[in-house]
């Protein structure tokens, strides 16, 4: 499981996921998370809806409140969709020892936990057991004098497009703080 960076037929550079490195999953209008706890396993939050090649019926993890923790191959995770080590925090916050997350990931194998789109992800859980915080990209919190909070305005777009066709017009969703 190693991602190449090529450049036409040059061959750059190959890297190998470490244990405790953090694996972004582009599943087409939205990421997985997972986290990489050697051997070629990972583990990561799933929702029912997640698998690779589901398409649009992920998208249903939307409605869902609870997820799994799941102990996985790479592969049986990854599929054919494409994937980089993205440890995203990494220039912000000291990443914990990878023995310590490999152990905590292991640990939670099995355990069921509350879901939720905004508040408790995949990408949170995968951050959690790096950084020992929950942070995502989705929100960002501007410096501006007003305080105001500035969103990813494309992924709530995505998100209120589905969610109001699923539920009707005149849903509305609030993102706790």
């Amino acid at each position: 499981m190693n991602c190449s960076v090529t450049f036409g037929n040059l061959h750059l550079l190959q890297i190998k996921p470490q244990p405790g490195d953090l694996i972004e999953i582009f599943r087409g209008s939205y990421q997985h998370w997972a986290v990489y706890i050697g051997d070629g396993f990972v583990v990561h939050l799933a929702p029912p809806s997640e698998n690779p090649g589901a398409g649009a019926y992920s998208m249903m993890s939307i409605v869902c409140d609870r997820a799994l923790v799941a102990r996985a191959g790479f592969w049986e995770v990854v599929g054919t969709d494409e994937w980089r080590i993205n440890n995203i925090l990494d220039d912000q916050c000291e990443p914990r020892r990878a023995d310590l997350v490999v152990q905590e990931a292991r640990r939670l194998v099995g355990a069921e936990l509350p879901y939720s789109v905004f508040q408790s992800n995949c990408e949170h859980f995968a951050t959690e057991l790096r950084y020992g915080k929950a942070q995502v990209r989705l929100l960002v919190k501007s410096n501006s004098p007003a305080g105001e909070r500035k969103y990813n305005h494309a992924a709530l777009k995505n998100m209120s497009i589905f969610l109001s066709r699923k539920r009707g017009p005149g849903l509305q969703y609030r993102v706790a703080e």
